[in-house]
């Protein structure tokens, strides 16, 4: 029997999930920090540029953490510690540093290729998959706003000017990812050598197909009103909270494990007691079979006590009933 239940769909509030591409050169790193200032106050930036992005500290207020080694485990456990600490808004810039640079999945991909010899790329895929798929689940379940920034390759195509001049112009490919990593945010804005931003995928209405030239506030400003048209839901904090709790019971936890499923949160990246980074779903999981382990002791301990209980009612009888008392 089928276990399927459909409920009515309600907007809730939401954190946001922007994807800035771009060629070099067309500001995604500003464009980056401009919304971030917009949408919250502590911002933190994982940097892959050399530290390019620190050039802006006199304009914007916010923490960086430089990187030259791009693994995908290396940015779940970013995303921990950022999330641990309170950060509100995250960027990375750029993912595609994560894809292909040093360490990042195309290396991941070659190394288990040649670790497992037969299958060549295929089998290197089907191993190193995994941990794309966790740095997508937490980049994704960021408890605040995240914003990654990825690059183009440029080529140059010809073009006609306005005194009918041929003329050699910079145009960005396709982001160098995965093919269609775009689509696993709300939001996706195009930007050219010009710091125009062009909203090429969007599922806020509003911002659909809109264009900025060297946007600013405003369009921090449209993301965020969006974000909040919607009813109060519980954050990954909350969860956490919830999970740990000293008195929380297994039925509790799976109802909680559930609702983080639905709001696609069990992947989000934490930090337990000893800082180690889990999941979301890992955290709960575990803590629900404290639970269980607890209950079960509960009723061994009880059941040892009535016992023992019985047992010392069963000899004082029998001693009385030596002595030849009424019992």
């Amino acid at each position: 029997m089928n276990h399927f239940t459909f409920t009515t769909a309600t907007k809730e509030r939401a954190k946001a999930r922007i994807a800035l591409i771009g060629p070099t050169g067309s500001g995604k790193t500003y464009t980056a920090l401009v919304t971030a200032t917009g949408l919250g106050e502590r911002i933190a930036l994982v940097d892959t540029e050399h530290g390019s992005a620190a050039k802006y500290a006199d304009e914007f207020a916010f923490d960086t953490l430089p990187l030259t080694a791009f693994q995908p485990t290396t940015l779940v456990d970013v995303l921990a510690v950022a999330a641990h600490d309170g950060y509100d808004v995250m960027i990375v810039d750029s993912l595609s540093h994560f894809w292909s640079g040093t360490g990042g999945m195309l290396e991941q991909v070659d190394d288990a290729a040649k670790r497992v010899g037969a299958g060549g790329n295929f089998a290197g895929w089907k191993e190193a998959r995994p941990q794309e798929r966790a740095m997508i689940d937490a980049l994704l379940a960021y408890p605040g706003h995240l914003i990654v920034t990825m690059r183009t390759k440029t080529e140059y195509v010809i073009e006609e000017d306005q005194r009918g001049r041929k003329v050699p112009r910079k145009v960005g490919l396709k982001p160098d990812q995965r093919e269609g990593i775009e689509y696993e945010f709300d939001i996706v804005g195009d930007l050219d050598h010009e710091n125009t931003l062009v909203i090429s995928k969007s599922r806020a209405k509003s911002l659909s197909g809109m264009v900025f030239n060297k946007p600013g506030m405003e369009f921090a400003e449209a993301v965020f009103s969006w974000l909040e048209a919607g009813k109060p839901t519980r954050s990954v904090p909350d969860y956490i909270t919830a999970a740990t709790a000293p008195e929380a019971t297994p039925d509790e936890l799976r109802t909680l494990y559930e609702q983080a499923r639905r709001h696609n949160l069990l992947g989000a990246a934490v930090l337990d007691r000893n800082g180690e980074t889990h999941t979301l779903g890992e955290l709960i999981v575990r803590h629900g079979t404290a639970a269980r382990n607890r209950a079960t002791q509960d009723v061994d301990d009880t059941a040892a006590r009535n016992r023992a209980t019985q047992d010392v009612a069963s000899k004082t009888g029998t001693e009385r009933g030596k002595k030849g008392e009424v019992v």
